[in-house]
């Protein structure tokens, strides 16, 4: 085998655990998949030879994260409406996170967490928490010192205390919940719709200005209940179906249109048997990766065209 072939076969077999430390770092597929590319230019064209493939491609990766994420910062800042993480799907076995350590670091409300920490305080939480990298090799990857990343770990760990997500881990509860919540919204069963949802549940989008999408989080159980009775009817009547996955380890739905393509991804955060936060997807920068994307804007034009011919057939026959 030569060198090279090698190369290619370890990093095959590291590019799981690689793209999931970028996208934690990151909170964008799209990112760490760039991130991981690059990691591997770097190693495949590397002169010395590399006796521990996996430590140097994780400090590779680390590094390139942390650069990206810090001129992503600026970016976010002035991202139009809430900025949601991009969604993985973590039942696809063929996933590049499918073999990498999948816990609650993965969800949506943890990603958004680890926003508030800086790009090193992130880095080394990661690194440490989730994947239990010795403080050797992460003072290596981030270029400081073992008791300044012990520094770091520890300030990390205090704010991801303080407001550290909650989540049902049964999932099949789980899951029959999700088909219950599809079942109430298709049909525009508001009562149904209550009895799935805390009271104090959020509903939030990520459209970022491309897409259509909530412009404010609708919290409460009687307007969440009632704006997606007043959609979901409508919706089906286009022709959009809607498909269960699991999205970032959590309960999730993918919304397409008629052809097949993406619309938006929904994820739920269930707490006590009961829907706690909705999170609508529509961003298409942040769908792609998934798959193809719907014409959201024309999709927008039948939607309205579909309510307004269901609130002129609902006063007719009153």
């Amino acid at each position: 085998m030569t060198d090279r072939e090698q190369r290619t076969e370890e990093f095959i077999e590291l590019r799981p655990l690689l793209f999931s430390i970028a996208y934690r770092i990151l909170g964008s597929a799209a990112e760490a998949e760039d991130v991981v590319q690059e990691a591997w230019l770097r190693y495949a064209s590397a002169d010395a030879v590399v006796e521990a493939p996996r430590a140097f491609l994780t400090t590779v990766v680390t590094r390139l994260a942390v650069d990206v994420l810090r001129s992503a910062r600026a970016r976010r800042e002035q991202y139009v409406g809430q900025w949601l993480p991009e969604p993985i799907l973590t039942d696809d076995p063929d996933g590049p996170e499918a073999r990498a350590e999948l816990t609650e670091s993965i969800s949506m409300a943890s990603l958004l967490l680890l926003e508030r920490l800086s790009p090193l305080e992130r880095a080394v939480f990661v690194l440490r928490e989730v994947f239990d990298v010795d403080y050797a090799e992460i003072a290596e990857a981030v270029e400081r010192s073992e008791d300044a990343c012990r520094q770091l770990a520890s300030r990390a760990r205090r704010h991801i205390a303080r407001q550290r997500p909650r989540f049902d881990a049964d999932q099949h509860d789980r899951q029959a919940l999700t088909e219950r919540f599809m079942a109430a919204f298709r049909e525009g069963d508001v009562e149904g719709l209550r009895r799935l949802l805390a009271a104090e549940v959020t509903m939030v989008g990520d459209g970022g200005g491309k897409a259509p999408s909530l412009p404010r989080p609708v919290a409460g159980r009687e307007k969440v209940a009632s704006l997606l009775a007043s959609v979901g009817p409508p919706m089906v009547s286009i022709g959009v179906t809607l498909q269960l996955r699991e999205v970032n380890g959590a309960p999730g739905l993918i919304t397409r249109a008629e052809e097949g393509t993406i619309v938006n991804v929904v994820v739920l955060d269930v707490v006590d048997g009961r829907i706690q936060t909705i999170r609508f997807i529509s961003n298409p920068d942040k769908l792609r990766h998934l798959g193809a994307v719907s014409d959201i804007w024309r999709l927008k034009d039948e939607f309205q065209q579909a309510r307004r011919a269901a609130r002129e057939e609902s006063d007719t026959s009153t």
